[in-house]
């Protein structure tokens, strides 16, 4: 499974501590506008426009990683067949 606060660190060229302190409150409700001016000593310092994309990015690798699951439990045999892209 991949590490998602890994890859956004990377991408991002954040530190994981800011990763996980602001995934940690976005998880608690706290809104972008919100970190970005009154929890700027959890995140490092990060600015709305990081903390958006941040929020975009985990969001959209999140749902990517619960679809691959999905469908990975849904026809394991299917995936895993050799017959499964044999042309017709």
């Amino acid at each position: 499974m991949l590490n998602i606060p890994q890859l956004l660190a990377d991408e991002l060229s954040l530190k994981p501590f800011q990763i996980q302190n602001a995934l940690e409150l976005f998880a608690e409700g706290a809104t972008v506008p919100f970190i970005a001016r009154y929890r700027k000593e959890r995140t490092g310092e990060m600015d709305e426009t990081q903390l958006r994309n941040l929020f975009d990015r985990y969001t959209y690798l999140t749902e990517l990683e619960e679809r691959k699951q999905s469908i990975l439990e849904r026809s394991p045999s299917r995936i895993n067949s050799p017959t499964h892209y044999a042309p017709k």
